[in-house]
């Protein structure tokens, strides 16, 4: 299946992504999606022959449970809807936490990076036997971009990457992007990491902006695409000449003629050539034995411990490096404000200049534990409940919004107690 050129679909842009020249497919985040209805732009798109992808982000694949079957339907009825040859979604955990570890649930926000270990894999590649089994057309998985490295991990990104594959016949989607940020921040060499590759199973390919702070690289889909980032694009077609290539940007979109440079850019890296067209041949995964019981509590411990340590204050795992969780944890609490932001705009417009602060106060004592939405209501109840904003007039806007989404009065004192003892508890 060849797919050539194409860019991240997003409401923000979907004008521009319709009028660009030589974009042959599109991705969608799958979340973002009606399960029945798709934005008029796609729609559009379709009509005119563009491929498009779901692109999941919140099946959390790599965590210690099995993949929720609500969310693989979810993914399954987006696929259908748009006819999609493919789906694609991360080899990462984004939540922990629950009845495994005794513990309350919690929400990362974000893509996590899975440990390297034999027990991580034989769960993941149980999880992703699950996900094939449920959806109607094949899964990709994208290697991540991560700020921390486990300790004692078993096994090279590359041999795990090749390892899954050989045990689960899934594609592969891989960012380079992602790989340039691993070698920042981990030390990782991406040559390596290819030449460990099964190359012939990348089912496409993401190229992805980014920023380097403090010596740490920021994987931020919102910074143009840097040199060497396209670096690694080469190093990777002079391996193989890659089924497609997709610009991702989620932020600070710039004007059309930026993102059409930065596609030339990357023809120009595809054109120089060097490696032969991947040649996929689907093959018979042999069985394997069901992951014991032992094993999934083992990795959900693990990374209970880990996500606790980011979202929630509790001491850093032994072996982890308690400074570079730090930056990882603000970076999570700086995502969770900007998403809220997105997804309930009406609470930095209420709260002004004081949104950000506001919320990541709250994001310090309040891991997140039941999606965004939930997310941003809960904080317009702590800061209500705090008797905030000081502004007359804008707590009274902030009670409008609050009853108009949450119920038709403020939680009473009981309700405000046990939220409160809640929060002691998961702060633990």
């Amino acid at each position: 299946m060849r797919l050539g050129i194409g860019i991240g679909w997003r409401p923000e842009i979907a004008g521009e992504v319709e009028a660009l020249e030589g974009i042959d497919w599109v991705e969608a985040v799958a979340e973002n999606l009606c399960a029945d209805h798709l934005p008029d732009s796609l729609v559009r798109l379709r009509e005119r022959g563009v491929t498009v992808i779901p692109h999941g982000v919140s099946l959390g694949l790599g965590g210690a449970d099995r993949p929720d079957p609500g969310k693989l339907a979810d993914l399954a009825a987006r696929a259908t809807l748009l006819g999609a040859p493919l789906v694609t979604e991360h080899i990462a955990f984004v939540r922990a936490g629950g009845a495994r570890t005794g513990s309350p649930v919690l929400e990362a926000g974000h893509l996590l990076p899975v440990p390297r270990t034999r027990a991580a894999l034989d769960v993941l590649c149980e999880n992703v036997r699950i996900a094939q089994d449920a959806l109607p057309v094949p899964l990709a998985l994208e290697n991540i971009a991560a700020l921390i490295s486990w300790p004692d991990e078993e096994l090279t990104e590359g041999q795990f990457l090749a390892e899954l594959v050989e045990r689960t016949g899934v594609r592969l989607l891989i960012d380079v992007a992602n790989l340039h940020t691993n070698r920042v921040n981990r030390g990782e060499d991406p040559a390596a990491a290819l030449d460990g590759l099964p190359v012939e199973a990348i089912a496409y390919v993401h190229v992805a902006g980014g920023v380097e702070k403090d010596g740490v690289w920021h994987d931020t889909h919102a910074h143009p695409v840097t040199a060497p980032v396209l670096d690694v694009l080469a190093e990777l077609r002079s391996r193989v000449d890659p089924p497609g290539v997709l610009l991702e940007r989620d932020e600070a979109f710039p004007p059309a003629g930026e993102l059409a440079g930065e596609l030339d850019a990357i023809r120009g890296v595809l054109e120089k050539g060097g490696g032969a067209s991947a040649a996929w041949t689907a093959r018979e995964v042999p069985s394997a034995p069901a992951v014991a019981e032992s094993v999934r509590d083992g990795v959900a411990v693990a990374e209970t411990a880990l996500l606790s340590a980011l979202v929630a204050g509790t001491p850093a795992p032994e072996g982890f490096d308690a400074a570079r969780l730090r930056v990882q944890g603000r970076a999570l609490a700086a995502k969770r404000a900007d998403v809220v932001a997105k997804v309930a705009p009406e609470l930095p417009e209420i709260l002004g200049d004081g949104y950000r602060a506001a919320f990541l106060a709250y994001a310090g004592a309040r891991p997140m534990a039941a999606g965004y939405r939930r997310d941003a209501l809960d904080f317009a109840e702590h800061l209500l409940i705090g008797g905030r904003p000081a502004d007359d007039a804008a707590r009274r806007r902030l009670t409008r919004w609050w009853r108009d989404r949450a119920a038709p009065r403020p939680p009473g004192r009981a309700t405000r107690l046990a939220r409160a003892a809640r929060s002691v508890l998961v702060g633990r």
